[in-house]
């Protein structure tokens, strides 16, 4: 069992073993749940993570291509 101490803010160090393993990075969130006395760690997804892959393309875009999709869509914010 890895372990760490409670500091009297009451913030705890995750070891680095179970941040790697979960994939835990500075900035990162993460929640705690009481389970009959115990209390678990996970990992909480942004916003981003929760959709990654959602959207599927048939093929990618070039460089020039999403220049030219940027500047169309500032060109329809500046209208209206």
């Amino acid at each position: 069992m890895l372990s760490s101490s409670v500091t009297t803010k009451g913030q705890v160090t995750i070891p680095m073993e179970l941040r790697e393993k979960l994939g835990i990075k500075p900035g990162d969130r993460v929640g705690f749940v009481d389970e009959g006395g115990k209390i678990v760690l996970q990992r909480q997804e942004t916003a981003i993570e929760a959709v990654f892959g959602f959207v599927k393309t048939r093929k990618g875009a070039t460089l020039e291509q999403m220049e030219a999709a940027i500047a169309a869509g500032r060109g329809r914010l500046a209208r209206g």
